[in-house]
């Protein structure tokens, strides 16, 4: 055949454009994305906080109901004398009891949760009056009457 009626064969593959294209949907998915699952994960470790906050409530709650006292009462130590731990290492849990624990001073205590890493800024509480209160630097938000989940809550 001449060269004249030679047929051309296109090689495939893509175009830098159509690269450049893909690139540039895929970075505006990601930064919607990632901002919304961040603070979906966010709220997921402050419900954790909450849950063990009210699990140590019920624990406290049921000690003075065995021994009418948070304090040590014989031998029985209550479950919130001097406890300290965390959780997944994000929440720091710590439990007090008024008058360290000595009665008959003891009928009050605090428990508390205080926030680190993804959580940073955010602390909660509760107390033996059911009274809770919440602390969100990072959201420039606070509350003494309940415990604030998301951003837009209130009480």
């Amino acid at each position: 055949m001449p060269s004249q009626f030679r047929v051309l064969r296109r090689i495939g593959g893509f175009t830098l454009i159509e690269l450049m294209i893909v690139v540039a949907i895929v970075a505006i998915l990601a930064r919607v994305a990632l901002p919304i699952y961040s603070d979906y994960v966010l709220r997921g470790r402050l419900v954790d906080a909450t849950n063990l906050l009210a699990s140590m409530r019920a624990q406290m709650e049921q000690y003075y109901q065995d021994n009418r006292t948070y304090a040590t009462s014989g031998g029985f130590n209550p479950p919130c004398v001097a406890v300290t731990y965390t959780k997944d290492n994000v929440f720091a849990i710590s439990c007090a009891v008024g008058n360290g624990g000595i009665a008959p001073a003891a009928a009050t205590y605090t428990i508390g949760a205080k926030g680190s890493g993804i959580a940073l800024g955010f602390t909660y509480t509760i107390n033996q009056a059911g009274t809770m209160a919440t602390s969100a630097t990072s959201w420039s938000n606070t509350s003494t009457t309940c415990w604030l989940i998301k951003k837009s809550d209130s009480c």
